[in-house]
């Protein structure tokens, strides 16, 4: 295979000229900043159809009100618009020859999964994808240690917050526009450190699910770090999804994703059991203020030690994804990898909605079935 189209001309050591599509908060506060930091990238593009876009295009580049707009002169395009839109107009990109990094979650159904393979083919480029998790420096040495801990029987990941729905009422809470709550949200990176932890390609033939909306309309439990706090909204996607798990080699991976709780701090805690030890990672992922310190810990045979960590700062791993995209982008061998395993999360998490609102039989019902 050869490098994506519009990439070929390039020089090895020119910066990757980039196009940050859309201008929400992932767009403006993750993505735009670390990109005009870092020496790999040069802006030259920022798609933003609403008011205000002006105030944040970096010097150099120009302000455009649609992505059909981008020309072949850029390297690639980091779409960060609302959910619903992320295939499509990923889609229309990818068509045109025009290298993607798609922010999570990738696609919200394994069909439009199916249409970004076609379009990553169509156009001879590459699709990349975003879910900065597995870039910390903590999960890196978890999944290291899960390495020393012989057969994995069982992972048991969960992130929870205290308070942190968010955009209430906007489109982050609306199942149309969205997919989902906390479980398309958060749950996703949760799947994705799954896979790292358990060492790659790992398919889940069996898949239950409950899910819960206690908090989501609860107007004081945005998520004020992203200035969301506000009055209740009329949201219609659970707060709380809780997952078990079975892979096809018959490890067990229980999984939490809430975007608010009635606990004090914000937790993300990883936990792999093997069979010659166990190791527990607890930190906070993501933004949130209201974090705990990393902290990784091993049990064995009743003994548990703290295990060193690199101390960096929050959003580390976002930078650190940012270092390894200009290898990915020019390897061919990129090529349907992202859109694969994102195939692969996106099918968990629409099965695990699927068993959640299955309708239940009601326990007298099963009494009564027994007794036949």
């Amino acid at each position: 295979m050869n490098a994506p189209a519009s990439t070929a001309g390039r020089g090895p050591d020119a910066p990757v000229r980039v196009a940050v599509v859309g201008l929400g908060w992932a767009g403006r506060t993750i993505w735009l900043p670390r990109l005009t930091a870092h020496p790999a990238y040069r802006v030259t593009a920022v798609v933003e159809p609403g008011p205000g876009g002006a105030e944040h295009v970096p010097s150099g580049a120009v302000l455009l009100a649609d992505a059909d707009l981008l020309g072949p002169d850029v390297d690639l395009a980091v779409v960060a618009v609302p959910n619903h839109l992320h295939t499509p107009v990923a889609e229309r990109l990818l068509a045109r020859g025009i290298p993607v990094f798609l922010e999570k979650p990738v696609c919200l159904s394994a069909a439009e999964a199916d249409r970004l393979a076609a379009a990553e083919r169509a156009g001879g480029t590459v699709l990349l994808a975003g879910s900065a998790a597995r870039y910390r420096p903590d999960v890196t040495a978890l999944t290291d240690l899960a390495a020393d801990l012989g057969p994995i029987r069982h992972v048991d990941l969960a992130w929870v917050r205290a308070s942190g729905v968010p955009d209430a009422g906007g489109w982050f809470t609306s199942r149309r526009l969205s997919g989902g709550g906390a479980l398309v949200d958060l749950g996703w990176h949760l799947l994705d450190t799954a896979q790292a932890v358990l060492g790659g390609d790992v398919r889940f033939p069996s898949v239950l699910g409950s899910l819960s909306a206690d908090f989501v309309n609860d107007g004081r439990r945005g998520a004020g770090w992203r200035g969301t706090e506000g009055p209740d909204g009329a949201g219609d996607v659970e707060d709380t999804a809780r997952g078990f798990l079975l892979t096809d080699t018959g490890v067990s991976v229980a999984v939490r994703a809430s975007w608010a709780s009635h606990e004090p701090v914000d937790t993300t805690r990883i936990t792999v059991e093997g069979a010659t030890g166990s190791a527990t990672l607890e930190c906070t992922f993501g933004f949130s203020p209201n974090r705990r310190v990393p902290r990784l810990t091993r049990t064995r045979d009743g003994v548990t030690t703290d295990v060193p960590l690199p101390g960096e700062g929050v959003g580390t791993e976002y930078v650190r994804q940012l270092d390894e995209l200009p290898a990915l982008l020019a390897d061919p061998a990129s090529r349907g990898a992202a859109v694969n395993r994102a195939h692969h999360t996106i099918s968990v998490i629409e099965r695990l909605y699927t068993a959640a609102r299955a309708p239940r039989p009601r326990l007298a019902d099963e009494a009564a079935a027994l007794t036949v």
